[in-house]
């Protein structure tokens, strides 16, 4: 493994991992419109609990005027059986009773956004921070307390200004990438 740039031994400190291979980073946070509309290759996504009446928790881009409700729609993505992402989306109420079950269980949340008729995002913005997975998110997810996740927020705004989508997600640490294409 030392050969192969897989772990470094020190002296009285002990052997590390340096290098994590590539095909174990099989989730990639998009950073581009296009991207974060694309379907997640073999993903399958459960939908564990809706709630009418909702509000969002607090936005880190305080974009457009929040409706008077939303609701939340619970989702967990898995690939080959793993779990990936955990996610609380909100949808604005009537907005929310467009998405077609079907739709709900097998596209991404922005594809879900970008397929309703009529509606057209004028602000976007995404949000990434790095954490430790708490006793709900480590359950649902399957992991051990306390291990490093990455938080994503999403939020939209409508031409009219009002705040009309957002998503907290959660994705496990130890199989996400996250690439940027600099200009």
């Amino acid at each position: 493994m030392e050969s192969e740039a897989l772990i470094e031994r020190h002296r009285a400190k002990g052997t590390f991992v340096i290098y994590r291979p590539q095909e174990m980073l099989w989730c990639e946070v998009e950073t581009d419109w296009s991207g974060l509309l694309r379907p997640r290759e073999g993903a399958i996504i459960e939908v564990l609990a809706e709630e009418q009446g909702q509000q969002p928790p607090a936005i880190f881009h305080a974009i457009g005027e929040r409706a008077r409700s939303y609701r939340m729609f619970k989702r967990r993505h898995s690939r080959e059986g793993e779990p990936f992402l955990l996610a609380h989306v909100y949808f604005e109420e009537g907005l929310a009773k467009r998405i077609a079950r079907k739709d709900l269980e097998t596209k991404t949340a922005l594809s879900l956004l970008a397929s309703l008729r009529g509606v057209k995002a004028a602000d976007v913005r995404q949000t990434l921070t790095i954490g430790t997975a708490d006793m709900i998110t480590a359950e649902a997810l399957r992991l051990p307390l306390n291990t490093p996740v990455a938080y994503v927020q999403r939020v939209a705004a409508d031409e009219a200004g009002r705040l009309i989508f957002v998503t907290d997600g959660v994705y496990r640490g130890d199989v996400v990438r996250l690439d940027f294409k600099l200009k």
